[in-house]
């Protein structure tokens, strides 16, 4: 356990160099508001999209790994399934916006910007090909369940949004270039790779913009945000993680939904919580504390899982 805990550590430690470069980025100014969003759009519309397909590209055709899929898939939406029964079972705070916040922390973990690069370095392409697939149930729960959750009313549910977001089309692709056995050229494959490898420094300098306008002193005090980072960095992960065990679940599928269900919360909820009116400021201190603190809980739940696994 101990040489894993290294290895990932190691891992974990590089993304937060980024992550140390973009909160100076951010202090000094060389990144600013638009710049990250600009950043951000790069990531989900171009970056995402191209890593999902070169790690399905990477990786021959395999019956097996068809199964695979499918395990990983069921792994994901119930992983998702039961946090969203936790965050129901937990957060009852009288404050509406606060609640649904909090809630919505607890359920959607930063599973592509965070996750998608560490699966790359911890397991290769196969890690990308079972984090892609969780990252395409989470597009869709997050679209159709997130959004009426924290609306309260399904307001903004769209079924559009739902099947054609940047991370379902990317997997789409990528699945169906798999199950045909179809390998791009490499005219085409050499751009996806340029593209694909932006997928691990942009999302972390954008998360260090983010961390660097943060007032972290403001949530010192917030007993809500210590709640959801034991929920989403510390339980939920490691129930997951050892009822896909006691399933039979191991090897590198055990270590991909891992590494996705201990990521941080995601940044999706400052966007709806920004959409939907909720409590913003509460949603960046999840986002930031929970990002903060997962430098430490994610190698030590990752070990854990590769270890047992």
């Amino acid at each position: 356990m101990l040489d894993n805990l290294i290895l990932v550590s190691g891992q974990v430690f590089i993304l937060f160099i980024l992550i140390a470069i973009g909160f100076v980025c951010g202090k000094t100014g060389l990144i600013g508001e638009r710049g990250a969003k600009t950043l951000t759009d790069v990531v989900l519309y171009i970056a995402t999209p191209c890593i999902m397909i070169k790690s399905f590209q990477d990786v021959k055709y395999d019956p097996a790994l068809a199964v695979n899929l499918a395990i990983t898939t069921v792994c994901a939406v119930l992983t998702m399934v039961a946090s969203i029964f936790i965050s129901r079972l937990v957060f009852r705070d009288k404050d509406m916006s606060r609640r649904k916040v909090l809630s919505f922390s607890v359920v959607f973990s930063n599973c592509a910007f965070m996750s998608l690069p560490l699966q790359n370095a911890v397991l290769g392409a196969k890690g990308v090909f079972y984090g892609s697939v969780y990252v395409a149930v989470f597009n869709i729960i997050v679209w159709s369940y997130g959004i009426a959750d924290m609306s309260g009313d399904g307001k903004g549910l769209n079924i559009r949004k739902i099947l054609l977001n940047p991370g379902v089309i990317g997997v789409t692709i990528a699945v169906v270039l798999f199950f045909l056995r179809l390998s791009l050229p490499e005219l085409l494959m050499q751009p996806i790779n340029y593209l694909a490898a932006l997928n691990t420094p942009l999302p972390m300098l954008v998360i260090g913009y983010y961390l660097s306008r943060t007032a972290f002193k403001k949530y010192l005090r917030d007993g809500g945000i210590y709640l959801v980072m034991l929920l989403r960095l510390v339980l939920i992960p490691c129930v997951s993680m050892v009822v896909m065990r006691l399933c039979g679940v191991s090897g590198d599928i055990l270590t991909a939904c891992t590494i996705a269900s201990s990521a941080p919360v995601a940044a999706t909820t400052t966007m709806f919580a920004t959409k939907f009116g909720r409590d913003i400021e509460l949603s960046v201190g999840t986002v930031s504390f929970t990002t903060v603190v997962s430098i430490v809980t994610m190698p030590l739940i990752i070990a854990i899982s590769q270890t047992i696994g």
